[in-house]
């Protein structure tokens, strides 16, 4: 299967000719060809967009959802096929990967209701005979760039609400998981949307994404991905005066108080630190535990992992699947054996899985640090893979500081049964996203999503927030007195 780029309503071979491999991580297979553009097809594509905008601005905005809702409804009659075919491409277990589906489900539906919302404001005029009021408006062509972990469900995010806002879109997903953005595409075209209104264009950052960023007639770039790449993207999109929206890492951290339901906090560790084989900016990459409990948490936690089946996720067993490639895990294993040279203690996992059936795919065994120090690279460096570090504190003043201690702030958790504890956690915990009695991961869409400090630049994904990434506020002044009013000046009158 060849994997073409969606342009005008179209697919089109790249204007390069060029193909790459995309491979079953679970298998090490290639299950299909996706194409290698150039910047010529991202010319091709803002184009189209440009022109497509303007109608499609014009339509009215509960007629635009009326394709949201379709698109929510076709994801719903196929979200079995689609979670299959996530799996396959990109690893994550199939129960994860209906959940993904789902994501993108609840999302269709809820960005639809925003057709008969969009809400703006209207206020009293300081002047006589004079109204005013506030509404939102597109702002043209949007650029998208999106991860392989959840190849559906952030391309919803950012897509649902630019396209119900009235906005043309065009898609760049990670080239290791393009099938998703191929049956998205789909989806779009059978539920009616106009062409022109939605592309995807294949290849790689350095060459597709950069020409995306680039172009002039790309109004906003909204960017899931590493820091160091949104870092880049923030600079150019500065220099342009683009409006550019960043959801980048996280080394999210459990907190674990002395009296927490242990148990509890158990299922939460270990579904968020090794769910998704750890490849979440959600992640839970860190447990800050009290001491006083420390060493039942470690027993618990050891008893937990040894129950985890690793392999296929395709196989409903399966509770960990595999990392994206080899590339990841090549870099997971360094960051372990840097935690070993800088004195962390390992109490479980720490190599990779060649064996058996795992000789063909890209597996990790699940890991834990002990007796790690806030300091630590380890503690403080996104891994992105099934590694957590247990650091132990003795109060909860310490656990927070801890917790804020790093350059991310994008999820946070603490499991304690005191309300007091609860609030203070609530209000000093510097992260977009807090949990209590949870895990550090399972945002809900009507929520905003986002997070401080290295993991973005203040925009959220998600929610009504989201609305804020792809229109821009016009204020409108309508004086129906019949002659000049001033304003701060003829206030008196």
């Amino acid at each position: 299967m060849k994997i073409q780029n969606y342009i005008n309503g179209e697919w089109k071979e790249p204007s390069t000719g060029q193909f790459a491999p995309v491979i079953n991580p679970a298998t090490g297979e290639t299950i299909a060809e996706v194409a290698m553009s150039g910047p010529n097809d991202i010319d091709e594509a803002v184009q189209a967009a440009k022109e497509a905008q303007k109608q499609w601005a014009l339509v009215p905005a509960p007629k635009r959802a009326e394709i949201l809702y379709k698109v929510g409804m076709l994801l719903k009659e196929r979200k079995e096929q689609l979670a299959r075919l996530l799996t396959m491409e990109m690893g994550k277990v199939i129960e994860e990967a209906r959940g993904e589906v789902q994501e993108g489900i609840d999302m269709a539906f809820y960005m639809a209701g925003e057709g008969r919302r969009l809400f703006g404001d209207t206020t009293p005029s300081e002047l006589k005979d004079k109204f005013a009021m506030s509404v939102r408006t597109p702002v043209g062509v949007v650029g998208i760039i999106t991860p392989w972990n959840f190849p559906i469900a952030i391309a919803t995010w950012k897509s649902f609400p630019a396209i119900v806002a009235g906005n043309a879109v065009v898609w760049k997903p990670a080239p290791e998981t393009p099938i998703m953005a191929q049956e998205l595409a789909r989806i779009f075209e059978e539920a009616g949307l106009p062409p022109g209104v939605f592309h995807v264009v294949h290849g790689d950052g350095p060459t597709v994404g950069n020409a995306l960023v680039e172009h002039p007639d790309v109004k906003v770039i909204s960017f899931t991905g590493s820091n160091e790449v949104g870092r880049m993207i923030a600079e150019k999109c500065g220099r342009l005066l683009k409006k550019v929206s960043l959801e980048m890492g996280g080394k999210n951290a459990v907190i674990v108080m002395d009296d927490a339901d242990l148990t509890l906090a158990v299922d939460g560790i270990i579904w968020s630190a090794f769910g998704t084989s750890g490849q979440r900016c959600t992640a839970c990459s860190r447990v800050i535990v009290h001491e006083r409990v420390k060493q039942e948490l470690e027993r618990r936690l050891l008893e937990a992992v040894k129950t985890l089946k690793i392999g296929n996720g395709l196989d409903e067993t399966v509770k960990v699947g595999p990392v994206i490639h080899e590339e990841a895990l090549q870099k997971i294993d360094r960051y372990v054996r840097i935690g070993v040279e800088e004195g962390a203690k390992l109490l479980v996992g720490g190599y990779i899985l060649r064996e058996g059936d795992y000789a063909r795919g890209f597996y990790y065994a699940p890991t834990i640090f002990t007796d790690v120090t806030p300091n630590m690279r380890i503690a403080r460096e996104e891994i992105f893979g099934p590694v957590v570090s247990i650091i132990s504190v003795r109060s909860l003043d310490e656990a927070i500081a801890v917790n804020n201690s790093v350059d991310y702030g994008l999820s946070s958790a603490i499991f304690t049964r005191d309300v007091n504890n609860v609030f203070r956690a609530m209000r000093d915990l510097d992260t977009g996203i807090v949990y209590v009695n949870a895990g550090t991961t399972g945002a809900e869409i009507h929520l905003p999503f986002g997070g401080t400090k290295g993991t973005g630049n203040g925009h959220r994904d998600s929610g009504v927030a989201a609305l804020d990434v792809f229109t821009e506020w016009r204020s409108i002044y309508v004086d129906f007195s019949g002659k000049l009013q001033r304003a701060q000046i003829d206030t008196d009158d």
